[in-house]
């Protein structure tokens, strides 16, 4: 009888168990807004990344299935050998536009625009500069590279330049930040790590994920909103959060955009968007440029929400966006207040290590342009008695 080489997994995850860590996956049965039905149940959801509620947009809607009729469902190819189509190209162009760069690469997630970006720019000569609480996205691309990595704390200039300082002046190096850090939703330190790239010649790039279509006009993200534009060499953004869709984009020179379009990984063996896709992200820029007041919703229910649950005396950290943490600390807590609140209907789930830091587990709630006033009352009622009840608040 053959021994099963992966036994050993079973005791990681009786650990993962043991330590309260161990989530069984939520199954979404309806669309994804505000109000919904997980596991067959119904609840006000404050786990999802649409922003502007741009998943069920009826512009989007009807930009997918008109592409889905006009060109099938599938590209059929990698975009190098026959899979760029005109929507891919219209795309491009429309994120070059919007994000005020001279041209704009899509890949086919966030994940791959960072990881592929990073590893195809640098190699073992460079060094890369980047804030210890940067997404995985960017850990796992700067490991590809074989760049030298040195890590500053969370959006400590000074440290950052006092690394570049000790450098070799022409050693080329890469400073990296999140516009917006996922987990506790606080702002990189962008205007002041571009005082330092200019003054030592570095390269500047900026993850914007959860900034796009949040921060800045229309939501054009942190460059726009801290107006750094021309300073930031590299910006890259998601289609998958405030947009609506699927995908990552990264923005920039051309020069940039086409050295990426031959070397970055992810874009040379992975087949590109299906129409559905690429029209539908179309029809998201559409409706950032034409309905400002979308935004203006979602910062209206976030200043609501986070006063709401600072009144109730939770600990919500450093959060400036609408990703506001319920800092709890004990793993297993957060996780009981989270399973505690599905009860009760309210969908926001736990963050445990190694997502987060040990000691600094939470509840991660992101707040909508499309939840009603009502919706977060119910909400921040569910947080007062389940926080009582487990001893939170």
């Amino acid at each position: 009888m053959r021994l099963d080489p992966l036994q050993y997994l079973s005791a990681e995850l009786q650990g993962l168990r043991d330590q309260g860590l161990y989530r069984r996956l939520r199954i979404l049965d309806d669309e994804q807004k505000a109000a919904t039905s997980v596991d067959h149940r119904a609840v006000v959801n404050l786990s999802s990344n649409n922003y502007l509620g741009l998943t069920t947009h009826p512009v989007l809607r009807e930009r997918a299935l008109d592409a889905i009729r006009r060109f099938g469902v599938g590209s059929g190819s990698v975009r190098t050998i026959a899979g760029t189509m005109a929507l891919h190209m219209e795309l491009e162009s429309r994120l070059a536009a919007f994000k005020g760069t001279e041209a704009a690469v899509v890949f086919q997630s966030g994940f791959s625009a960072n990881a592929g970006t990073v590893s195809s720019i640098l190699g073992r000569d460079d060094v890369i500069v980047s804030d210890e609480l940067n997404h995985a996205s960017i850990i796992d691309g700067a490991r590809l590279s074989r760049a030298a990595i040195k890590v500053f704390p969370h959006r400590d200039a000074g440290a950052a330049r006092t690394i570049v300082a000790g450098l070799p002046a022409a050693q080329r190096k890469l400073i990296i930040t999140d516009g917006v850090f996922s987990m506790d939703g606080d702002l990189g330190a962008l205007p002041a790590l571009c005082d330092v790239a200019d003054e030592y010649g570095c390269i500047m790039m900026v993850d914007d994920a959860h900034a796009s279509g949040v921060f800045g006009r229309n939501g054009r993200g942190t460059v726009d909103h801290f107006a750094l534009h021309g300073r930031v060499d590299i910006q890259v953004g998601t289609l998958s959060k405030a947009m609506g869709v699927l995908g990552g984009y990264v923005a920039g020179a051309r020069t940039l955009v086409e050295f990426l379009y031959h070397r970055a990984r992810p874009f040379l063996f992975s087949t590109s968007h299906p129409p559905a896709v690429a029209a539908a992200c179309i029809g998201a820029i559409d409706v950032l440029e034409g309905e400002p007041g979308l935004i203006d919703r979602l910062w209206d229910n976030t200043r609501f929400f986070k006063s709401g649950l600072a009144a109730l005396g939770f600990d919500t950290g450093s959060s400036e966006s609408p990703i506001t943490p319920v800092i709890v600390g004990d793993a297993t807590r957060a996780m009981a207040l989270s399973d505690r609140l599905f009860e009760k209907g309210v969908f926001a789930q736990g963050i445990g290590f190694p997502t987060v830091p040990q000691g600094k587990a939470r509840v991660r709630t992101i707040v909508t342009a499309t939840h009603t006033r009502g919706e977060l009352q119910f909400a921040l009622d569910a947080f007062k008695s389940a926080g009582a009840e487990l001893g939170v608040i």
